[in-house]
């Protein structure tokens, strides 16, 4: 997909003119005129992120039980570190670091000299990647470049293999495709361009429309989709259409090797002879599509995260920048199943309580990544949670976190119902 080619400088030139300030302020800048690269103007009335005055911040007492609450799982083991960011209408109501960004050597062992966590510390999304190509597929839509209701082969004709001629983007979207969850196509296939042509033609699993089946193979190809359609390589597009406009200069794929201090480490992986994975994409697929694939392989930092969320909120727009039009967010975020289904948007999954805890009673939208990262927002109440660790550090082995993700929605949920 063109990854490491087409981005070789950027991420670091883009990372470099705020990072400093980052660290110091411990807020958003970034305060600059629009830059209309997608979209069109947007009303300047939205909500941006900004520090919570004394009156709207969380009480100490649940700031203290959000600190006990991710202590408990550094003390447990569940995770090395992690960092927190809870907004609400735009107001930061808390944002931390906590624990180790590398703790283990490549034989398992804590290294003498830790590299902490920090609130500007860059995570592996992993899945959490589908959600900004999923709002590049729908910024396609609005440009009448791609239709939901259209086979997807008619995009991209060699993805007609193996009875799949009928199936939809939309059904990409939603994961009712029919295509498998995953493959080893990093372990079975010797180059990149091998891999996409055995990804195209992969059979399917189940008849399209009749299974929800989470699909990285469905995301990927939604990758490849945008790269198609756009004429633009994933990384660009989504730097040029997403990143760009919102001012995300901490979001990238293949961050540059100077930014591995800045990267939380995940694992040790001797099936892609890698010793210890830091600096670069945790998922083997993405990594042997050069680091750049639709369903993994961005970086970011929390609070990016959160301007892309608040974005959503704000029906699309974000600082006089517009992604999205307000009435495609709202196809984006609403239920697209039918009868038999969880309820699901177009990419994005709705009131899912395991990890969005008291806020899927609401209005929540949001994802998770293998590697330890979530992100929840909820349209009701105007709150985003964020939790990023590194859970896969050293080893994936070590079990779930969906306790502590659920655990810090429902402790925000519980200040918001309150009136916090």
């Amino acid at each position: 997909m063109q990854g490491r080619a087409s981005r070789q400088t950027s991420p670091f030139l883009r990372w470099a003119g705020v990072f400093v300030g980052t660290l110091a302020l411990a807020v958003v800048l970034g305060t600059g005129g629009p830059v209309m690269a997608s979209g069109q103007a947007a009303a300047t009335s939205e909500a941006v992120l900004h520090v919570a005055t004394p009156q709207q911040a969380l009480s100490p007492e649940v700031s203290q039980a959000i600190d006990q609450l991710i202590q408990s799982g550094i003390q447990q083991g569940k995770f090395p570190g992690a960092v927190v960011l809870v907004a609400r209408n735009g107001a930061i109501l808390k944002w931390q670091a906590y624990g180790d960004a590398y703790l283990y050597g490549p034989d398992g062992k804590t290294v003498a000299d830790p590299v902490p966590m920090t609130k500007s510390t860059l995570f592996d999304l992993a899945s959490i990647t589908k959600m900004f190509t999923t709002v590049a597929v729908m910024q396609l839509v609005e440009q009448g470049k791609i239709a939901l209701d259209q086979p997807v082969a008619s995009y991209l004709p060699e993805f007609a293999a193996n009875g799949k001629e009928t199936v939809t983007v939309e059904q990409l979207l939603t994961h009712t495709s029919g295509l498998p969850d995953w493959g080893p196509f990093y372990r079975d296939y010797p180059t990149p361009s091998a891999r996409i042509e055995a990804i195209l033609s992969s059979p399917l699993k189940n008849p399209p429309g009749t299974k929800y089946l989470y699909s990285d193979l469905g995301y990927i190809t939604l990758g490849l989709l945008v790269q198609k359609v756009s004429g633009l390589p994933l990384d660009r597009y989504i730097e040029e259409h997403i990143c760009g406009p919102l001012g995300l200069t901490q979001t990238m794929f293949n961050p540059p090797a100077v930014l591995k201090p800045w990267c939380a480490a995940t694992e040790a992986e001797p099936q892609t002879n890698r010793p210890m994975v830091w600096g670069q994409v945790h998922d083997e697929n993405a990594w042997a599509l050069e680091g750049v694939a639709g369903h993994a392989g961005l970086f970011s930092t929390a609070h990016d995260l959160a301007i892309f969320a608040q974005a959503l909120l704000n029906g699309g727009a974000y600082q006089g920048q517009r992604i999205l039009q307000e009435k495609t967010v709202e196809q984006m975020l609403s239920n697209q199943m039918g009868a038999g289904f969880d309820p699901h948007g177009l990419g994005w999954e709705l009131n899912e309580s395991w990890y969005m805890g008291n806020l899927a009673k609401h209005q929540a939208f949001g994802h998770t990544g293998f590697t330890g990262t979530s992100l929840v927002a909820d349209r009701e109440s105007g709150c985003i949670v964020i939790l990023l660790t590194n859970r896969v550090h050293p080893s994936r082995d070590r079990g779930s976190i969906n306790p502590w993700r659920k655990g810090l929605a429902d402790l925000v949920e519980a200040a918001v119902s309150g009136g916090q």
